[in-house]
């Protein structure tokens, strides 16, 4: 049978064990939070050109009209999750494939 006072401690051992892991699942939670913070900060301090964005469209819409196929084969420092905007800083011409390539086959590169 169990002894009284180890079944006790045990059952004060898991009760702590259980708090100890909630208040570590709450400090990741409150990283995250502050993580997206810093993010979005960085993504709103990045200049946009509007007059680019209207040079991408008509591109697409003359390879469009020639049926012209992107590129299948992502850049070799494009990530899974990336989006056009984040190979942005690689030059225009990796944008401007990346935004092809989007409106073509409606989904980024894997």
């Amino acid at each position: 049978m169990y002894n009284p006072p180890t079944y006790y401690f045990l059952k004060l051992m898991a009760f702590l064990l259980l708090f100890a892991s909630v208040a570590v699942f709450a400090s990741e939670e409150d990283e995250m939070a502050e993580m997206q913070k810093k993010l979005n900060a960085e993504v709103m301090e990045k200049p946009f050109s509007v007059e680019d964005e209207k040079k991408i469209d008509s591109y697409i819409k003359s390879a469009m009209a020639k049926d012209l196929k992107p590129e299948k084969k992502a850049p070799d420092f494009w990530k899974a999750g990336y989006t056009c905007a984040d190979i942005y800083r690689y030059g225009w011409r990796y944008y401007q494939s990346c935004r092809y390539h989007r409106h073509y086959y409606g989904r980024y590169w894997y």
